[in-house]
């Protein structure tokens, strides 16, 4: 029997957990809603380089926040309640996931990627942190998908939405699910107000934070570790990490440059809600951050692929990452100060 959630639209974003929650927030009537909006109001910008973990053999680098702090962020910051569910019983997650799509219920399910049916290969990989919609059933019983990466619609069996929901390894999903329960009214003044407590906590996390490689200055953390990887670990084994640090950048959802493009565009926005032509002047910084990103995955790239492999190679990547690190504490360090 077909099930649709009456007046569900598709949105299409560059990351996915900005995309699910962009478009549930928008179905429960928060027409404003935007993917820098919910990215800024998340507090989705971050750096992290964990020294004492791998991912696929190499370095574990994040240019966002954890998967999931960011709907929980944006919500919590508007006052809205939402509900979050995992299971240890593929069955029972299937019970309860039917139970709300039956309501008119369109949810959140976090996913495996390695198996989603309608990726296209060459986008698959061991990657369990992926986010979508379900939003009904069709006439042949399968689920019905707004993937926000994807251009328009899809759909899955049964059997393939339990692959991807009970997918194993690092941030295994067992299930997870996640919507808005009540959405009050939300007045143009408590968006201002929850847009300049997000910011001052961004501005927190990127400057404040005393842990090297944690914030701005872990991009310097990680320029000085890229120094030493050729002598230490050799050009092939060096040239892997940086394609991971590639990957991990520019492959993973919006990857570190994307995200900060979605940064500026939230300083903008903020700009005009606040009337603040400061925040603006902050929106090009964040965008020339983000084109340094850009420019340091094309240099790695060179190094994995052996064209460019001498020391003075690493080296040019690792001062890049300086910059970046010195741009990022100067922004963030005005933006946690900055009065309103």
């Amino acid at each position: 029997m077909e099930t649709i959630t009456k007046d569900f639209k598709h949105v299409q974003t560059a990351h996915c957990e900005n995309g699910v929650a962009t478009s549930l927030l928008r179905y429960h009537g928060l027409d404003f809603m935007s993917e820098p909006l919910v990215f800024g109001l998340g507090v989705g910008l971050f750096y992290i380089h964990i020294p004492f973990m791998k991912i696929n053999h190499g370095p574990a680098i994040s240019f966002r926040t954890m998967p999931g702090d960011i709907f929980k962020r944006a919500c919590r910051s508007l006052g809205i309640k939402i509900s979050r569910k995992k299971f240890r019983d593929p069955i029972k997650a299937q019970a309860f996931l039917d139970q709300k799509v039956n309501e008119g219920m369109p949810v959140g399910c976090q996913v495996g990627v390695f198996h989603l049916a309608y990726f296209p290969r060459e986008y698959r990989f061991h990657f369990n942190a992926h986010n979508l919609i379900v939003y009904g059933r069709d006439e042949h019983n399968n689920y019905l998908i707004s993937d926000p990466v994807m251009e328009t619609v899809t759909s899955l069996s049964p059997a393939q939405l339990d692959d991807v929901r009970f997918a194993r390894g690092p941030l295994a999903p067992k299930g997870h699910v996640y919507f808005p329960e009540s959405v009050p009214p939300i007045k143009e003044a408590d968006l201002r107000a929850a847009v300049k407590v997000a910011l001052r906590k961004n501005g927190w996390w990127m400057s404040q934070v005393p842990i090297p490689f944690i914030g701005s200055s872990g991009f310097k953390y990680t320029g000085k570790r890229i120094k030493t990887w050729r002598s230490k670990l050799g050009e092939r084994q060096a040239g892997l990490y940086l394609g991971q640090i590639v990957r991990m950048q520019e492959e993973i959802g919006t990857g570190g440059g994307g995200f900060r493009f979605i940064y500026a565009a939230f300083l903008e926005k903020a700009a005009e809600l606040l009337q603040d032509d400061r925040l603006s002047k902050l929106s090009e910084q964040m965008t020339k951050s983000g084109d340094l990103l850009r420019s340091s995955a094309v240099r790695m790239a060179a190094i994995y692929k052996g064209r460019n492999t001498e020391q003075h190679h690493f080296d040019e990547v690792a001062e890049g990452f300086y910059e970046i690190a010195n741009l990022e504490q100067e922004l963030f360090l005005k933006l946690y100060k900055m009065k309103f």
